[in-house]
């Protein structure tokens, strides 16, 4: 299996699906299933049923569901756009994710 180029924090603007355009933050990712929750992207609603030993009242709830990683893709403040990422190696050995269009910085934005 290929490696995940996404981590928590990234901003991402979805590509497919209902919410195509809009962007939001990594909330967390699941990389046994290839999937991410975005924030504030692809809501569902969750029924939740009354329970009085635990106090809860029931009713409806809306939460995010996860998305698919090829339907999202990293977004470039500078580009403006989503992008693809390359890594490139510093002068001290580290690694680091960068725009592969523009070469900006991804690990200074997040």
């Amino acid at each position: 299996m290929s490696r995940m180029g996404l981590k928590k924090g990234d901003l991402v603007i979805v590509k497919k699906g209902k919410d195509r355009g809009k962007t939001g933050k990594v909330l967390k990712v699941l990389p046994e299933s290839r999937r991410v929750i975005v924030e504030k992207v692809n809501f569902v609603k969750e029924f939740i049923r009354p329970d009085r030993s635990r106090n809860i009242q029931g009713g409806i709830m809306e939460k995010e569901a996860p998305l698919s990683i090829a339907n999202v893709m990293v977004y470039c403040s500078e580009c403006e756009q989503g992008v693809r990422l390359k890594r490139k190696i510093l002068e001290d050995g580290s690694k680091v994710r960068v725009c592969h269009k523009c070469g900006l910085s991804l690990e200074k934005l997040r």
